[in-house]
This record gives C-alpha cells, sequence and structure tokens, in this order.
C-alpha cells in the first residue's frame, strides 16, 4: 500500500512542476521581477521559492542534508527564498534568472532520481522537524506537490498581470 502511495506522491509532484513550467516557459527575463506593487511577490522569487521547498520536502525530509547538496542548491540561494522572506524589487538581491531556473531544474531532477528508490516501509516515519501540515515522511511528498500548485496559482496570476493569457 505505502509502496502504492509513493508512486502516487511522485505522480503529483512531477505533475505539479509540469504545470509550473507551462507558466514559466515563455515568459522573458525581465518579466521575473515585474511586480504590481512594492513588497508584493515576483516570478523570480516564485520559482527560487518552490526549488528550495521541494529540496526541503523532497529530499531533506526523506533522507536528510547531504555534503554534495551545496552542488544542487547553495545556501546563500536557500537563504534567498525561505519561508518568511518578502520579495524585493532589487533584482541584485536575487541570482540571475538562469540560475534560478537552473537549481529548479536542478532539484527536481534529484527529487526524480531519489523519490523511486525510497523505501516504502519509511514513508510513515515522524520527520525530526515537522511541517505544520505534516508530520511523516509521506505527508512531505504530497504536501510538496500541494504547495507547489498554491504558487503555481500565484505565478498565473503574476502571468495576468503582466498581460499574458490564461493557459487553460
Amino acid at each position: 500500500m505505502s509502496e502504492d502511495l509513493l508512486t502516487l506522491a511522485i505522480r503529483q509532484i512531477d505533475f505539479a512542476r509540469g504545470y509550473t513550467l507551462t507558466l514559466i516557459n515563455d515568459l522573458q527575463d525581465e518579466d521575473w521581477f515585474c511586480q504590481s506593487s512594492h513588497g508584493l511577490t515576483h516570478i523570480a522569487w516564485q520559482v527560487g521559492h518552490l526549488a528550495m521547498a521541494e529540496y526541503m520536502l523532497a529530499l531533506v525530509r526523506m533522507r536528510g542534508k547531504r555534503p554534495t547538496d551545496e552542488d544542487l542548491i547553495s545556501k546563500a540561494f536557500l537563504r534567498s527564498f525561505l519561508k518568511g522572506t518578502h520579495p524585493e524589487s532589487n533584482r541584485n538581491a536575487y541570482p540571475p534568472v538562469e540560475e534560478i531556473r537552473r537549481v529548479f531544474e536542478a532539484v527536481h531532477r534529484q527529487v526524480m532520481l531519489e523519490l523511486p528508490h525510497a523505501s516504502a516501509a519509511d514513508l510513515e516515519t515522524r520527520v525530526p522537524e515537522p511541517h505544520a501540515v505534516c508530520d511523516t515522511k509521506l505527508g512531505s511528498l504530497f504536501f510538496c506537490a500541494s504547495h507547489e500548485m498554491l504558487h503555481a496559482g500565484q505565478i498565473g496570476l503574476l502571468r495576468r498581470l503582466l498581460g499574458k493569457q490564461p493557459l487553460g
């Protein structure tokens, strides 16, 4: 049963990522830092935050931090996009768009490589630092997909504010 739930969680994470990609693939670099009002979010923060969250929810909570993770997502990148940070209009406060995209893609690729090998028996294990929404490894995976869809909605709104047509 847990193995089926792991497969479902992986599919949901991958589906959410596919949807997010449809929202950002046609954007130009200059679109990424547009804010409708000072202090409100922008696409760069949304995408960087999703990379950070997927790393924390689907890698760290599943297997802990590894020394090689710094090559995947740096501590500076993580700090820029943590929950509770506020999007800044100064694009120099963030990595370049190409780096945000690279980390976004690399983290997801690593998640898709590692998750199929997760132990089904381990999925109900409580995570050391539970999230308000979930306290098990499996819960973290399902929340990862839901969290991405929540932010995809924000990206969709930002697209509309940029004058883009809705995608369906």
